[in-house]
């Protein structure tokens, strides 16, 4: 028993310094000079270039581009959790004919990738009139985040007692009442790890923004890194810097939700 316990934690301190090794160093190298990068690009900084990160918080440009990106992470959470939320309820307690195989349909989303579709995703929000605006991200977004999301919250509907939803039919409450009243707010957890993985994939997201946007005031930060790239050369520093202050959002979301997602996640793995 004490050698499984001395293999789960070399295993958990391997885990957590695989994890850590490149934040860390991600954030040190924002504190380097572009020379000291290159010839030490994993040891602490023999002189601490505090102007790096002081440049980037006080430019109007990051928080342009921070602002960008919460916009289009927003709206995606938003539309996806409303979508996904009505989706599995239906899946989840409704019969129909060929309900399955639209369920496997729409799953079978999970295996393509948004760069296997980029032609005709443009190709269509060009018809739209949508390209060069936040809609233009977040439809496609939206769209290649609900397999996953109505996967999660489908089966966190079904594990419900079914006896709520027997008791609410008897006592006269619609399905639509029986949605709002009682499933959502009973599924916190779950709607809190959905949201939180579309939010941190929207606002990782770089292929479609590149793809949709041609007006700079509209990039997100993932496209703004572009600024520190020049034709010959790339100011390294600063874009580690900048990477470091962008993720940080997301660093600090996943740690207050933490419980949530975890919830979520696990509720009915011991079920029965």
């Amino acid at each position: 028993m004490d050698g499984i316990a001395v293999f789960k934690g070399f295993f958990l301190a391997a885990a957590l310094l695989f994890v850590l090794t490149p934040l860390l160093a991600t954030v040190l190298g924002g504190f380097k000079s572009l020379g000291e990068l290159r010839t030490n690009p994993f040891g602490l900084p023999s002189v601490w270039e505090w102007r790096n990160y002081a440049d980037i918080i006080l430019s109007s440009r990051y928080w342009g581009l921070l602002g960008n990106s919460l916009t289009i992470a927003l709206l995606t959470v938003v539309l996806t959790l409303v979508v996904a939320a009505m989706a599995a309820f239906v899946f989840a307690h409704l019969q129909f004919f060929g309900r399955e195989m639209l369920f496997a349909y729409i799953t079978t989303g999970l295996l393509f990738p948004a760069a296997t579709a980029i032609l005709p995703l443009f190709i269509k929000v060009r018809d739209l009139g949508l390209l060069d605006s936040y809609f233009g991200i977040v439809l496609p977004q939206v769209a290649f985040g609900l397999a996953m999301s109505i996967l999660l919250l489908r089966r966190f509907f079904r594990d419900l007692p079914p006896e709520l939803l027997e008791a609410a039919l008897v006592d006269g409450c619609s399905y639509i009442g029986f949605f709002l009243h009682i499933t959502l707010p009973l599924s916190r957890p779950i709607l809190a790890t959905v949201g939180t993985i579309v939010f941190v994939h929207s606002w990782n997201a770089y292929l479609v923004p590149l793809v949709m946007l041609n007006s700079d005031s509209l990039y997100p930060w993932p496209l703004g890194i572009m600024v520190y790239q020049g034709e010959y050369s790339s100011e390294w520093n600063l874009i580690l810097a900048f990477i470091t202050l962008t993720i940080l959002p997301t660093i600090l979301l996943f740690l207050f939700a933490q419980k949530h997602i975890v919830a979520g996640l696990t509720a009915g793995a011991v079920k029965g």
